[in-house]
């Protein structure tokens, strides 16, 4: 007998289907909930498929964001061998059934019947530091989001307020300036201020400059001011707004900096984030993500894979004596690597930085490649020498 065990996992709870061997079901589904009494019942019933059956079954379920963290925990606790499947492979088997069903119980027993139809591996676990890592970046991509799209709102809304403010501080959105703005954020204010306290205000939040650079930027201040078209008293709920989207770009600034922090302290402490930021054009951020969203490199047995794990990888369609000759790539791995391997390639060859890239991309534009078409080469060549360095050890220098 081969025993396997099919967990549909959602929010909270699973649905448990066992299967003996191929086209054997073994009793009803049902469902389980992720608490520490269900998964005990949920041992108890593994036990039982392993008694009936005479060996330990496997453990099949879909990669579900979050999730399932609470069962992986669990079968790992119990020593349990699970399979870990793509979603887009499961997918696939629940549309080859003729008939159009779609619930939890014949989700997981599609699960069991792929089992026995594909060569699946077991999940490879992965190291906590790189999940931590992983989470970390991650955070922090979610949160640049927010700060860049809070900005757009900032600046929409100070056009209607203080536009002429965009020129005192040569970064808007430094520290110094928001809180600048923060106190007088009308002209009124500004003018009745004066040039004295203005001046005394930014040394104070500035305490790296000189006072006559706070005296410049609030002169600077004063003459915006002056030349500022609109009247406060036309726009209270605007400044209400401001003022919410300043405090909102401190707070922001302030989690990206101690995610900054987190992330080079946990990064540091890995060999493999050397090795990746070794390559010209790649820089602190960029290799702490690359390799989070990579992990292990023994995950992978040949370049390929990780191209493929990347989205990069060609599509192929053909039909007969039909063979497309304009194939896009697949898109269906790793966004997030993906978008990291694009800006690792677009800072190597903006300045030469990486030059043995930067050749590479000359050659396929003389040969007539449109710039996207250069640049997934780019990635492509790229990922494989990512993928040589970690697999060796070795730095970037080490390989050319």
């Amino acid at each position: 007998m081969n025993p396997v065990v099919g967990l549909d996992v959602s929010r909270g709870e699973s649905q448990v289907q066992a299967f003996f061997d191929k086209g054997r079901p073994y009793s009803k589904s049902f469902k389980v909930s992720h608490t520490n009494e269900a998964l005990d019942s949920l041992l108890h019933f593994l036990k039982e498929v392993e008694n009936e059956s005479g060996m330990e079954p496997t453990i099949i379920l879909e990669s579900t964001g979050h999730y399932h963290a609470p069962i992986i925990q669990f079968l790992e606790e119990q020593n349990y061998l699970y399979i870990m499947v793509n979603p887009l492979l499961s997918y696939q088997v629940k549309k080859s059934s003729l008939r159009k069903v779609k619930t939890d119980a014949i989700d997981a027993f599609h699960l069991c019947e792929l089992y026995y139809k594909e060569d699946l591996e077991p999940y490879k676990k992965r190291g906590i530091q790189l999940l931590n890592l992983r989470n970390l970046t991650r955070q922090h991509e979610t949160i640049t989001g927010l700060y860049v799209q809070a900005k757009l709102q900032f600046h929409a809304i100070l056009d209607q307020v203080f536009p002429e403010y965009k020129g005192v501080f040569g970064d808007m959105y430094s520290k110094v300036s928001l809180n600048t703005l923060l106190e007088f954020n009308t002209s009124d204010s500004v003018l009745q201020a004066g040039e004295c306290n203005l001046t005394v205000k930014i040394a104070g939040l500035c305490l790296t400059r000189s006072e006559r650079w706070a005296q410049e930027r609030a002169k600077k201040l004063i003459e915006a001011a002056q030349r500022n078209p609109f009247k406060s008293t036309l726009y209270q709920s605007h400044l209400i707004s401001l003022e919410m989207y300043i405090q909102m770009l401190l707070q922001y600034q302030e989690h990206l900096a101690k995610l900054d922090a987190q992330i080079d302290a946990l990064a540091g402490e890995i060999e493999e984030y050397k090795i990746i930021q070794s390559i010209p054009g790649i820089g602190e951020k960029i290799a702490a993500t690359i390799l989070s969203e990579i992990g292990e490199i023994e995950r992978f047995n040949h370049p390929k894979k990780l191209v493929a794990f990347s989205g990069i990888d060609p599509s192929v369609h053909s039909s007969g004596k039909f063979t497309a000759t304009i194939n896009r790539i697949t898109k269906r791995g790793s966004s997030r690597l993906r978008h990291a391997l694009y800006m690792a390639v677009l800072c190597g060859i903006r300045g030469s930085r990486n030059k043995k890239l930067k050749e590479f991309y000359d050659r396929k534009r003389e040969e007539g490649k449109p710039f996207k078409v250069a640049m997934i080469a780019c990635t492509n060549k790229l990922i494989h020498w990512i993928y040589a360095l970690l697999k060796r050890k070795e730095t970037f220098l080490d390989l050319v």
